[in-house]
């Protein structure tokens, strides 16, 4: 059996850096022998000027959205982003098709490996059937008014079907699947009530508190929601505020789930991150934060508190968004205007986050996110670093 051998300026396993003296060890498929000395590799080590790592894990992606590229302007706030993709993002088909295609080619490119991607319908199936890139598709589901609860969740139900058909057909990278809430001001009770005994187990994702106006209809029942139902036309008679901020209103609610990954977090306070980690460690659950700096920058302009999560000992991954609200689907993009804002996290803890903390979140770490002995987690190099450290004209290249 043919091997390949894999060295850089540093070597990051998923967890740390390994430092230059150190060389990866994979077969030709990819698969992880060894990580080995320098001095014991031989000649046939492929040389590389930037760090070697496993892939990159794109925590939180809306690829069946890539057709809506530069359509909306940025800075809407999320409000009217929401009711411009409702109004706008009916294309034909075969448009939608082509740009998926696009999408999920672009994220190879970019070093991507395995997605975290949110589904409302299954136009995304025969893309992800081709077997390029490991998914876990969030079956994504939502309706304010208890009327079309039943209609929503039944049609939710359809579209898992059809994924859940193509997973059983993959033979190649794994395919998985689960419900997921859309967000706190888009599920009724009567919605929530359904979809909660199919938590179990799974991995459940949710946007959480990406803007001030999801707290204040929560607490005050006034506020830029009530102002974007109105326009949909839809009744809210039937929601009475709780009088707390969102994510205590609605987190009860996933207890069944064994895996959360909560999206956005601009406007989470330290006091719904401490109710939110009291009581995932109390069920038992394994919570993340999904940080997607790009898109909050592109509707909000705000960025989520990376610093609180950090000083709260937080999992943190990384996610796009999709391309109506992100200008590429590159985690290495996240991690340059992470770099940026807050240039005081290390390279190390940020691609912790982009690769071992993103597969342990979708339940996809027994093959992705580190360099562990029979793994295929995918090599990507990182270059044109400024001090061993991420630059604005850092590229990265897929190896295996």
């Amino acid at each position: 059996m043919a091997y390949l051998q894999f060295s850089g300026q540093n070597l990051f396993d998923g967890t740390q850096f390994l430092g230059p003296d150190k060389v990866l060890i994979t077969t030709e498929e990819g698969i992880i022998k060894a990580i080995i000395p320098r001095s014991d590799a031989g000649e046939q080590v492929q040389q590389f000027k930037g760090i070697i790592a496993p892939g990159f894990i794109n925590a939180h992606c809306h690829l069946e959205l890539s057709h809506m590229k530069g359509i909306i302007p940025e800075h809407t706030g999320l409000p009217d982003f929401i009711l411009k993709i409702v109004n706008e993002r009916h294309f034909p088909e075969e448009t939608i098709l082509a740009a998926i295609a696009q999408g999920e080619a672009a994220m190879l490119e970019a070093g991507i490996v395995a997605v975290g991607d949110i589904s409302n319908n299954a136009l995304t199936a025969p893309q992800k059937q081709q077997g390029n890139l490991a998914y876990h598709t969030f079956v994504e589901i939502s309706g304010w008014k208890p009327a079309i609860a039943e209609p929503r969740f039944a049609n939710a139900l359809q579209v898992l079907s059809q994924f859940r058909l193509i997973e059983a057909a993959s033979s190649l990278n794994p395919l998985k699947s689960s419900f997921s809430p859309h967000a706190p001001y888009s599920v009724s009770n009567e919605l929530w009530q359904m979809m909660m005994p199919h938590f179990e187990g799974n991995t459940i994702t949710i946007h959480n508190q990406e803007t001030p106006a999801e707290n204040e209809l929560f607490t005050k029942g006034t506020g830029d929601f009530v102002r974007m139902y109105n326009a949909m036309n839809i009744d809210q008679t039937h929601f009475t505020p709780t009088g707390q901020n969102s994510l205590p209103s609605y987190f009860p609610q996933l207890e069944k789930a064994k895996n959360i990954l909560l999206v956005h977090n601009t406007t989470t306070s330290e006091a719904d991150m401490d109710y939110a980690n009291q009581l995932s460690k109390q069920n038992s659950q394994d919570l993340y934060y999904t940080l997607c700096v790009n898109a909050n920058l592109y509707i909000e302009n705000k960025l989520p508190p990376i610093e609180l999560l950090r000083n709260k000992k937080s999992n943190i991954v990384l996610g796009t968004d999709s391309l109506s609200s992100n200008h590429e689907l590159s985690i290495l993009s996240e991690i340059k205007t992470i770099t940026k804002h807050f240039p005081n996290i290390s390279l190390e803890e940020m691609l912790q986050w982009a690769t071992l903390n993103g597969a342990k979140a979708l339940q996809l770490d027994s093959q992705f996110g580190s360099f562990g002995i029979g793994k295929k987690p995918g090599v990507i190099v990182i270059d044109q670093l400024v001090n061993n450290q991420i630059s604005e004209a850092s590229t990265v290249k897929r190896l295996v």
